[in-house]
């Protein structure tokens, strides 16, 4: 596929319209990918249950099984994909799961589960995708930044449109996400042409980073062997982060409803939209940091900020100095600034630090796999009627704990990296990983 522009071209533009290009083909493209992925929530199916569990509830574990057997697919398929079929597979990837939505609508319930598993299987390996056409670049962080406001953003505007779908059009709960989806065909192959037209990083890119190619297996083992302990870490960390923005996220029209607030689509989008503004800001400032070392260790320093947002958000609930909307705004901030991070900056950088020449695909598959295992298996322990569950204050102690449990992790994370960079012979030096064979 012939490039929109070589990289000799890029280099003569204003870095700001390169950028402000990539982040609106990769912010759209994510998004459009979310109209397939998260509109079914938007639905609340009250009062059907299926072997003493809400059928929503088996919706979305279905989902979200499908979505980690992804992960886990995804840390061969995305760490070993060819940057040329990059945007052929997203636009496959995303046709199987608007078919297996179609599928979703026409098949009795409660059996159409199994079509969910289905539409999250092929979903979930599509944000490596997108973000291998963003890494190893000067501006990696503010890229990714603003493709990480997609998914923040995008999960409210997919139920508010969804709710639309069922209050104002009377469309059906089961073929509201089929045409939800529907309407971001279009949209999708624009963006994800835009998406084909990105030139590779530029040797300057190259030495400020380090080189991106594929991972195959003995690249991996190799890699993990080398960053092992830090690494457990950093996953434990990410995998308390997924469970908890998954309970906020996959159940917010229940939690919005125990707040008091209900009958609003609109209330999804504006909540999530101050979010995003918040996360990418803060996020993005990365870019200013040219020292990896110090990006990778401040990095590390704003998770625990994070976790300190979301422990002061539910102290002002709780005691009413807060409203609802401000409650959800300042947890999910608290929640997106470390979740996000992991995607701009703490595994680039670290792959910068160390010269590895891998990608980020493979370190991110390997914590989305691990953080939607474990937020399985708290679906699964929690294996309740969803009448009998109180969302919110599910969402409030899971935020306490998640905050408490990884600050005290983030703080030892702190300490051990400062002592590896130091005394490792190839940070910011040559690199030791795999090299082109």
């Amino acid at each position: 596929m012939n490039q929109f522009w070589t990289s000799e071209k890029k280099t003569r533009l204003d870095s700001f319209l390169f950028s402000t290009f990539c982040i609106i083909a990769a912010f759209g493209t994510y998004f459009c990918m979310y109209a397939f992925r998260k509109p079914f929530t938007a639905a609340t199916y009250e009062g059907e249950i299926w072997l003493g569990t809400g059928l929503k509830t088996i919706f979305i574990a279905a989902q979200v099984a499908g979505y980690t057997c992804s992960k886990f697919l995804g840390i061969k398929f995305v760490s070993e994909m060819p940057p040329r079929y990059r945007a052929v597979a997203i636009l496959v990837l995303v046709g199987i799961a608007e078919v297996a939505l179609l599928l979703f609508a026409i098949t009795p319930s409660p059996w159409n589960f199994i079509w969910l598993f289905v539409n999250g299987l092929p979903l979930g390996m599509v944000f490596g995708l997108v973000i291998g056409f963003l890494e190893g670049r000067k501006l990696t962080e503010a890229l990714t930044a603003g493709l990480c406001a997609s998914f923040i953003l995008a999960s409210g505007v997919v139920k508010s449109v969804g709710r639309s779908l069922i209050e104002e059009s009377n469309v059906d709960q089961y073929w509201m996400p089929f045409w939800t989806g529907f309407r971001f065909i279009i949209p999708l192959f624009l963006f994800v042409w835009m998406l084909s037209k990105i030139p590779p990083p530029t040797q300057e890119d190259e030495a400020l980073r380090s080189r991106r190619l594929p991972m195959n297996k003995q690249h991996r083992q190799a890699f993990f062997k080398r960053h092992r302990v830090g690494l457990i870490c950093l996953l434990c960390v990410y995998c308390l982060l997924t469970i908890v923005r998954s309970i906020r996220d996959d159940f917010a029209v229940e939690i919005w409803t125990e707040l008091g607030v209900e009958g609003k689509p609109a209330v999804f989008t504006t909540s999530e939209f101050w979010v995003m503004i918040g996360v990418v800001l803060i996020n993005g400032f990365a870019i200013l940091i040219r020292n990896n070392r110090f990006a990778f260790m401040t990095t590390l320093g704003l998770l625990s900020v994070g976790f300190m947002i979301v422990l002061k958000a539910v102290i002002g609930y709780q005691t009413g100095l807060i409203s609802p909307m401000v409650f959800m705004v300042l947890l999910g901030l608290g929640m997106y600034i470390p979740y996000v991070a992991f995607h701009t900056t703490v595994f680039e950088r670290m792959l910068a630090v160390f010269r590895e020449t891998g990608n980020i695909g493979y370190l991110l598959y390997l914590a989305d796999a691990v953080g939607y295992l474990g937020y399985i298996g708290v679906m699964v322990l929690g294996n309740t009627s969803a009448g009998e569950i109180d969302f919110l204050d599910l969402l409030i102690w899971t935020s306490v704990a998640v905050s408490l449990a990884s600050t005290l992790i983030t703080g030892g994370l702190l300490v051990y990296y400062h002592r590896t960079i130091a005394n490792d012979n190839h940070a910011e030096d040559e690199p030791p990983g795999n090299q082109e064979n």
